[in-house]
């Protein structure tokens, strides 16, 4: 199952709310739209290492808008597989988010919980795939309760199902 459909929605709309505040509020050094649209550039074109060292270096100087970069990175993370990582990253700020920053945050975190988690159980490991699985069907459940509308195609719905029933069959 590919991971970047669900993720890939809630980014998107918190990306178009992003580039638009960035004229209202100012952030460490000029340049900052431009260094934000490489670094969404390279993520978008699979450049994945490069998207990760762009985030890093805007995050430092976002103020206010750093949780959004940080979510951006979690993305790249999940994108270029690195699921363990994304999902920290991902759960650390749906921690500190509300509203639709929060489910956001949840979707990356329960995609990359369900990735990680099938690739412990195709290792053997049943017992870390299995807390994996329920992390990231509680996340994701969660998204469709209180912002369904972050799941425009029923991508982050199928992967829930997907999961309940592997769940099942444990």
């Amino acid at each position: 199952m590919q991971a970047f459909p669900i993720a890939r929605a809630a980014i998107a709309g918190l990306a178009l709310v992003f580039i638009g505040s960035c004229d209202q509020v100012s952030v460490g050094g000029s340049g900052f739209q431009t260094k934000y649209a490489v670094a969404r550039d390279a993520l978008e074109n699979g450049h994945y290492d490069r998207a990760k060292r762009q985030y890093l270096v805007l995050i430092k100087d976002a103020g206010p808008l750093a949780p959004r970069l940080q979510l951006e990175y979690a993305h790249a993370e999940l994108r270029s597989g690195n699921y363990s990582e994304a999902a920290n990253i991902a759960n650390s700020l749906a921690r500190s988010q509300t509203g639709e920053a929060r489910a956001a945050a949840l979707s990356v975190q329960g995609t990359a919980q369900h990735e990680l988690g099938l690739q412990l159980l195709a290792q053997g490991n049943n017992a870390a795939g299995k807390e994996n699985l329920t992390a990231a069907q509680s996340a994701l459940a969660e998204v469709l309760k209180t912002n369904p509308d972050l799941d425009p195609i029923g991508s982050m719905a199928g992967r829930l199902a997907s999961i309940k029933v592997r769940l099942a069959a444990l």
